[in-house]
């Protein structure tokens, strides 16, 4: 579908059929990136060029020929060279995280209502998958979910170095659309995408995370997966209707290495959520949850930060003190 000027008005549907499977990842064409977004494909290449430093390899990359030839209707003539649709040179691809960082780079209001299809189609992946995964193996979804972990950690570090605070909450203010709404908490104040929100917080940790929380799951763990080598983690839940399996823990550490996570019971004492952060240190920052990680979205919900933190050392320290958490 295109408007008067041939740009492109994207529904979901539309841009599901724009995105290709390479290299094992999700990935989008520049071409496609171009028309969406009103630009020429030379032309939308030069912003991105004249901005490479924030498109490393892991954001964008170019198409071999025998990938190129699984995208679209490219074909290659007798020097090997491809043809078809115009093509002259060998196609760039944006990863997920390289589509986020174009929304740095492209500014505007199309850019802004492009960016916002672009972002529904995503997050309605991933939502697929968090939904589904008894449809595919514990190990798989593991490795899905640190995919999905690692995206949001340098969606986060975007945010962080790159988005200036005036154009994060003109973005922000942008996605007040009820459809999308599931796909944010409100963290001290201001609406941020679920996934981003636990992966800002967990980066602060200096030495030591602490979560509370009765209801965990393998995604309590994907969004651990952000937190810096060293730093110590304990979960403390009494892991109420057994979410989390021990094969699914697993699986989780062999496969990706992760430091061990240390699991302690809450002896049912505990309703509320709570992320402590380098408890008793001078980086020490308390955070209260009104739903679970796993849940991260799905419901309205609010992260805020606990002012008076030495108030709860006493709960904490009896925390400490409880029995371990055996996983079964």
């Amino acid at each position: 579908m295109t408007d008067s000027n041939d740009v492109m008005v994207i529904s979901q549907n539309e841009i599901e059929n724009l995105i290709y499977t390479i290299r094992g990842q999700k990935v989008m064409l520049d071409s496609d990136l171009a028309r969406i977004y009103g630009y020429e494909t030379k032309n939308f290449n030069r912003q991105v060029r004249n901005n490479i430093e924030r498109f490393d390899d892991d954001f964008m990359f170019e198409l071999t020929k025998e990938e190129a030839l699984r995208c679209k209707n490219f074909t290659l003539n007798e020097e090997g060279n491809m043809r078809g649709q115009h093509i002259k040179y060998k196609p760039i691809v944006f990863t997920e995280q390289g589509i986020y960082m174009l929304m740095t780079v492209l500014k505007g209001e199309l850019a802004i209502k492009q960016s916002k299809s672009l972002i529904r189609t995503f997050k309605q992946m991933k939502d697929y998958l968090a939904d589904n995964h008894m449809l595919i193996s514990s190990e798989e979804y593991a490795k899905l979910a640190t995919i999905t972990a690692k995206n949001t950690s340098d969606i986060a570090q975007i945010k962080s170095e790159i988005v200036t605070k005036n154009e994060l909450d003109k973005f922000i203010k942008s996605f007040n659309d009820k459809r999308i709404a599931k796909d944010y908490v409100i963290l001290n104040g201001q609406t941020v995408e679920a996934d981003l929100a636990y992966s800002e917080i967990y980066s602060k940790a200096k030495k030591i995370i602490y979560i509370v929380d009765n209801y965990i799951g393998l995604k309590t763990l994907s969004l651990l997966k952000v937190a810096k080598q060293g730093v110590t983690t304990i979960i403390f839940s009494d892991n109420i209707k057994n979410m989390l399996r021990l094969t699914d823990y697993n699986d989780y550490v062999v496969q990706y290495g992760h430091p061990q996570i240390i699991f302690q019971k809450t002896n049912g004492k505990f309703h509320d959520r709570y992320i402590i952060l380098d408890y008793k240190l001078k980086s020490e920052k308390i955070y209260h949850c009104g739903a679970s990680s796993k849940d991260a979205g799905k419901k309205i919900t609010s992260i805020s930060m606990v002012e008076d933190i030495y108030n709860y050392h006493d709960m904490i320290d009896e925390l400490l003190n409880n029995p371990q958490l055996k996983l079964n």
